[in-house]
């Protein structure tokens, strides 16, 4: 839809007055339906081919657009001014940025000296094709003969737009944005195209989303029946923070369940779920609309995402292997980080931090895929026993970013958890945070308030972001632990609750059982985490998260010899887990089995291919109870 409204009709090939007035109305879904209707009644003329081309391609449909323009081609015709700039696009849109350029350049050099419209969207769509081909000073040079113009705001926000997110330059978004801003504020009545349009543009930018809001209100008032802007509106809620995941789960599947049956509708669909954080609901859906060719690559690297939580690699590899296929993700760091991610899963630790390693020596200025890089590499490093090591990695990129807030959070929650640094430490960065950027939800900001002891100052805190996320159980822990410590029976009812939302929100899933399980045990209902964690292996024998928490909790009801069976058990399942192996040394020693513990501690040191600070002086402890003993002194303590 973005380039529709600039496009005008100057080379459109005549598909019939209900196509056009369907294009130029912003309502591409008509307009495919209306030539899908003439293309099934037998050979269309040229005239129809092209302008189909064009709507295709704007509609996102990038390969039907560029078949379409071949045969019109095929036949003879000829592509000028508007017609040459949509078939640049599908060039573009298919992965021949080179080709795109060249018909640009071709139809630019013939209008040098023209101001008019279509001159100036060729140098908006030229610009774009600069930067795919990999020439983003060429292209940013080239957008300078269209700043100052009323006529060229439009294109050049387009232009600048796509610059900016793609080059991660936030100066350039602020202009784009400042200038639909402008637009919309001199339209005495702007039309649903362009509310449309500015709307789009602008929830892709964190600091206009609030905005973006109020155009796609607009819209809605006017549409109530147009469900896509209704799911546009949900999606920027959730981003928002103005309802929780189970809120915007919920609505997000009564509005995408059914699928409309016209596949324009769900190429729309499929748009707009991408920017939403996926969740194990929309996995069907997902799956649903990619087996009907929407031509949404990205929605492959969301069924990735979903298929690693559920530990199903292989088809999970398959969907980003599809993903890179296509021109954007042949582009796209991001399958890197999944990749990384799954690696880590298999325990394949230094293959994954090698790939983490890679993603940070591209060189890429993507901020958001380098801290995800650097936290996926600091939590390998945790996991190999090197919390020095993570926490240089966070130490290396604050000596860049100092004033970074989310980069403190994520060093303040490794240092104190590691005992590297103090509760009163820590606590400083979260209340900065909270002081500096209220209401803002990050995942460090989780992590950092879930790893601190609970405070009753806090709860409000608390309930707040488990209402953001219901899923990030600790966090709900705490809330109930916050609770509690105001008043237990309030505790124990707000758990009550939270489990039985749990249970009616995902009643085919573990989930409830777990937070049940994991939030008893903290209130000390010891009996009652237990029974929840052994449903969720009755139900689930693998459960890792049970394993674990329940294995835990018999350590902690001194019942060790059920603890070492789960530790034993999950440790099969996951032989890489640091934390259970040390918890089983622990449970070893404690039991009196010495010299077994001490051959764990070596084990995780082989593990992780390095000698740790941690294992060594637990190791050093054990030896010199050996030397005691004994009656023997140990060597370092002679002198």
């Amino acid at each position: 839809l973005d380039a529709v409204s600039g496009a005008g009709a100057s080379g459109y090939g005549g598909p019939g007055a209900a196509g056009v007035a369907l294009w130029l109305s912003g309502t591409l879904w008509g307009a495919i339906a209306d030539y899908e209707a003439v293309f099934q009644g037998g050979n269309p003329s040229p005239d129809i081919l092209l302008g189909a081309a064009q709507i295709y391609t704007y509609s996102g449909d990038f390969a039907r657009g560029l078949d379409l323009f071949n045969r019109y081609r095929a036949s003879g015709g000829a592509l000028e001014q508007n017609a040459a700039i949509a078939y640049a696009r599908a060039l573009r849109g298919t992965g021949n940025a080179a080709a795109a350029t060249q018909v640009l350049e071709e139809q630019l050099s013939s209008q040098v000296n023209r101001t008019d419209e279509t001159a100036i969207q060729l140098r908006s769509e030229l610009a774009q094709s600069y930067l795919d081909a990999g020439r983003p000073a060429d292209a940013l040079a080239l957008l300078e003969t269209l700043r100052g113009r009323r006529e060229a705001r439009l294109p050049l926000a387009r232009a600048l737009n796509e610059i900016g997110q793609s080059q991660n330059i936030p100066e350039l978004l602020t202009e784009a944005a400042g200038l639909y801003r402008a637009e919309l504020q001199e339209t005495s009545a702007p039309s649903s195209t362009l509310l449309l349009e500015a709307a789009d543009v602008l929830s892709g930018i964190p600091a206009e989303r609030a905005f973006a809001r109020q155009l796609y209100g607009q819209i809605a008032q006017a549409e109530p029946n147009n469900r896509v802007v209704v799911l546009k509106l949900v999606v920027l809620d959730a981003q928002l923070g103005r309802i929780g995941q189970t809120e915007a789960s919920q609505r997000v599947l009564a509005l995408v369940q059914p699928l409309p049956t016209q596949l324009a509708q769900q190429r729309a669909i499929a748009q707009a779920l991408v920017p939403l954080d996926p969740f194990p609901e929309l996995l069907p859906v997902y799956q649903q609309l990619l087996a009907s060719n929407v031509e949404v690559p990205f929605l492959n690297f969301r069924v990735a995402q979903l298929l690693i939580e559920r530990n199903d690699f292989v088809p999970a590899q398959a969907a980003l292997a599809a993903y890179q296929m296509t021109p954007s993700g042949a582009q796209d760091l991001a399958p890197q980080l999944l990749y990384a991610d799954i690696e880590r899963r298999q325990n394949r630790l230094e293959a994954s931090a090698t790939r983490y390693i890679a993603i940070l020596n591209t060189g890429t200025n993507d901020e958001d895929i380098r801290l995800a890089a650097i936290r996926g590499l600091a939590g390998i490093r945790l996991a190999q026993g090197r919390p020095e090591d993570a926490l240089a990695l966070y130490d290396q990129l604050l000596a860049k970013q100092p004033g970074d807030l989310q980069l403190q959070l994520a060093r303040a929650t490794i240092a104190y958890q590691q005992d590297l640094s103090t509760a009163a430490d820590a606590d400083a960065i979260l209340n900065l945070w909270l002081a500096t950027r209220p209401g803002e939800t990050v995942p460090e900001l989780y992590s950092l308030a879930a790893a601190l002891p609970t405070a009753r100052s806090r709860e409000s805190l608390y309930q707040t972001l488990a209402m953001s996320d219901p899923t990030f159980i600790p966090i709900q822990a705490r809330w109930v632990e916050a609770v509690a410590l105001r008043n237990r029976y309030e505790g124990r009812a707000l758990l009550d609750r939270l489990v039985n939302d749990a249970r009616a929100a995902s009643p085919n899933t573990p989930f409830s059982y777990l937070l049940e399980a994991q939030i008893a045990q903290a209130l000390d209902q010891l009996d009652r985490s237990g029974q929840a964690y052994e449903v969720v292996l009755q139900r689930e024998p693998y459960n890792e998260s049970a394993l674990a928490g329940l294995a835990g909790l018999r350590f902690q009801q001194r019942r060790h010899a059920e603890a070492e069976t789960l530790y034993t058990r999950l440790l099969t399942y996951q032989p890489g887990n640091r934390l259970a192996s040390q918890s089983l040394a622990e449970l070893l020693l404690v039991r009196g089995r010495k010299l077994d513990a001490l051959d764990q501690f070596q084990a995780l040191d082989r593990a992780a291919g390095v000698r740790s600070t941690t294992t060594a002086l637990r190791m050093r402890q054990i030896q010199e109870d050996f030397l005691r003993q004994r009656g023997f002194q140990p060597a370092w303590e002679r002198f």
